[in-house]
């Protein structure tokens, strides 16, 4: 499991306060005095109205200071301190701030990561219904009515799968599917798991009591899509199934989005602090790997989530699911950029292993990019 050590820094402060300049060090023969004043100081009359002139904050200027307003003098000493006091406690509060604030993340997500490595999940406003049909599927000799049956409990889940069904990605001949047992044939197990986990994170999106993290969770969603769809894209390549990638891919962020989720109402400060999101994209992997243990899927799903961030993984092997989530996330990070995209493969052996050019990768972009569109039709997105 990632570890991420966040040492709260510390800030110095230094006030320094003016020093004001010796009366011996004006000359008594210029004083900065306007010549129509009726009153020419002496030496001894001018030098101690001079320093408050130095010391005074702006925008009062040398020249307006008059020796007929001798309260003046009796003002500069406090004036410095004045600026001193509220700024080292404006300075010195974002600190503390911050510092309570990584302290706070860090025990949550350790805590998180205890619980979720115990085997206990909680996923707050996650449809059951997900589940039930997860652990069916799971089952090899599950039989396709009971697997209707399950999906026939939620009706909004049958619409999805009919939808999916229908949708241009799983029926390229144009014949429209009424039935519900037909449509799941249609599917298979796969796409009937990634079109449910996508009716899943869509209530937890539309759900009231996650409405705070709404759209960093619609960001996480339209990534994961991306990933799924590069993810399948490069399976076709290798003997990796691209249904088995495809589902891979679309669950390659359920580590964020349980932080996300289960950090709703413990901390308002949490997503304001920069090293929070720092520590999620540290910690993700291995607590959703945990997660996907916990609803039983494949182990080798299970590992290549946990190692999709591994840029070292090499090995005489052949490329496997981890290279493809490796290489998919990889790819959606430069599909999201601006402008001009250029793929850079050194430093990423996944790269090599599945024998990818910077030309390849141009392609399996175009290829993902163009299928973005009936996948959201079809995942009802």
């Amino acid at each position: 499991m990632a570890n991420v050590a966040s040492a709260p820094g510390k800030l110095k402060e230094s006030v320094q306060s003016k020093t004001v300049s010796s009366p011996q060090t004006v000359a008594p023969a210029k004083p900065a005095v306007p010549t129509n004043q009726p009153y020419a100081p002496t030496k001894q009359s001018y030098a101690p109205t001079r320093p408050p002139t130095v010391s005074t904050k702006p925008p009062p200027a040398p020249t307006r200071t008059s020796v007929s307003r001798p309260t003046v003098a009796s003002k500069p000493p406090p004036v410095p301190s004045k600026p001193a006091t509220p700024t080292k406690a404006v300075e010195s509060k974002p600190v503390e701030t911050s510092s309570e604030s990584r302290v706070s993340a860090m025990a949550f997500l350790a805590e998180l990561a205890t619980e979720v490595s115990k085997g206990a999940v909680n996923l707050p406003c996650f449809p059951d219904v997900v589940m039930r049909i997860r652990k069916a599927l799971a089952e090899p000799n599950v039989s396709l009515t009971e697997i209707v049956r399950i999906v026939g409990t939620e009706p909004r889940l049958a619409a999805r799968l009919l939808q999916a069904a229908n949708s241009a990605a799983f029926n390229p001949a144009g014949k429209h599917l009424t039935d519900l047992r037909a449509a799941i044939t249609r599917l298979g197990h796969r796409p009937v798991q990634s079109a449910a986990m996508s009716f899943a994170v869509k209530q937890l999106r539309l759900a009231p009591a996650l409405r705070a993290i709404s759209k960093p969770l619609n960001i996480l969603w339209e990534q994961s899509i991306s990933v799924a769809a590069i993810c399948q894209v490069i399976a076709r390549r290798t003997k990796v199934s691209p249904e088995e990638a495809f589902l891979t891919g679309l669950l390659h962020g359920i580590g964020r989005l349980y932080i996300m989720v289960r950090s709703v109402g413990k901390s308002d400060a949490l997503y304001q602090d920069p090293s929070f999101v720092d520590m999620i994209a540290s910690w993700h992997p291995a607590i959703g790997k945990a997660v996907l243990e916990n609803w039983g899927f494949d182990q080798h799903m299970c590992d290549a989530l946990a190692d999709q961030d591994d840029h070292e993984r090499g090995g005489k092997t052949e490329p496997d699911l981890t290279d493809v989530i490796v290489v998919a996330v990889e790819l959606a990070r430069v599909l999201r950029e601006p402008g001009p995209r250029s793929v850079d493969t050194e430093g990423i052996k996944s790269f090599g292993r599945l024998r990818l050019t910077a030309q390849n990768c141009a392609e399996i972009l175009k290829h993902a990019e163009h299928q973005l569109g009936s996948l959201h039709a079809a995942l009802g997105c």
